[in-house]
C-alpha cells in the first residue's frame, strides 16, 4: 500500500511550490545577482557638469531607483559640449557589449549652436537604429528650443524627439529639463546647468518614465 503524505509534508511541499511560482516571475529587485546594466549617453546634463560625481544625474538616478528596490547601475557616458553627432561618434565605445538598456540625452549643444534640427535628428535616430541593431533598447530624453530662436526653429527641434520615439517605439521622456529650465535657484550662474537640487528635481520627475522602461528590459 503507497504511503500518503503527512499534513506537515503537504503544506511544506505547497510552500515550495508558490515560492517557485513566485521567483519565476519576479522583477529584478537587489535581491539578484546580475542588476541591470544602463548607459545614460549625453552630453554635460548627464555628465554633471560643475558638479560631484556623486551629485551627477547617473548617480541620483542610480540611487532613486535603487531606493525603490531595482537592482540597477548607471553608468555615466556624458560628455560635456556633445553634439548629438559627437555623440554618435564615440557611440561603440561609450555603450559596451552586455549593456541592458541607453537612456539617450543628447541635441541640448545642437540647439544652443543653432544648428539646423535635421543634424540632430539624423545622429540621434542613428544612434538608435545602430542600438537596436545591436538588441540594445533606448529610452530617449527630449530637449526644447529657447524661445530666442523662434517659432519655426522650435516647432522642428522639438520635434524630432516625438517623431523618432514614435517612429521606433521608444519610451519617451518630452523635456529633461522639465521643472529646472528657468529656475534661477535650481540652475548654476550660467543659466544652462543644474545645481545639484535641480538633478534632483530632474530625477523625481524623469523617474516614473525611467522605471516603464526598465519594465520592458525585465520582459524581454
Amino acid at each position: 500500500m503507497k504511503r500518503q503524505p503527512g499534513p506537515f509534508m503537504t503544506i511544506i511541499f505547497a510552500c515550495a511550490v508558490a515560492f517557485g511560482a513566485t521567483m519565476a516571475t519576479a522583477p529584478r529587485t537587489l535581491a539578484q545577482s546580475k542588476p541591470l546594466s544602463i548607459v545614460a549617453l549625453g552630453d554635460s546634463l548627464s555628465a554633471g557638469y560643475g558638479l560631484p560625481a556623486e551629485a551627477a544625474f547617473p548617480a541620483k538616478l542610480e540611487k532613486a531607483l535603487k531606493a525603490k528596490g531595482h537592482a540597477v547601475e548607471i553608468v555615466n557616458a556624458g560628455v560635456s559640449g556633445d553634439t548629438a553627432s559627437a555623440g554618435l561618434d564615440r557611440l561603440d565605445w561609450s555603450i559596451p557589449d552586455g549593456t541592458d538598456g541607453v537612456i539617450v540625452e543628447l541635441g541640448a549643444n545642437d540647439m544652443l549652436r543653432g544648428l539646423d534640427p535635421a543634424v540632430p535628428r539624423r545622429a540621434i535616430e542613428e544612434i538608435v537604429e545602430r542600438l537596436k541593431a545591436r538588441d540594445i533598447p533606448v529610452m530617449l530624453a527630449g530637449m526644447v528650443a529657447t524661445p530666442n530662436l523662434g517659432a519655426t526653429y522650435a516647432r522642428s527641434f522639438d520635434g524630432l524627439y516625438p517623431e523618432i520615439a514614435e517612429k521606433h517605439d521608444l519610451v519617451l521622456y518630452p523635456f529633461f529639463l522639465d521643472g529646472v529650465a528657468g529656475e534661477t535657484n535650481l540652475n548654476l550662474p550660467d543659466g544652462l546647468h543644474p545645481t545639484a537640487q535641480g538633478v534632483e528635481v530632474i530625477v523625481s520627475r524623469i523617474l516614473p518614465v525611467v522605471e516603464r522602461f526598465l519594465a520592458t528590459l525585465t520582459k524581454r
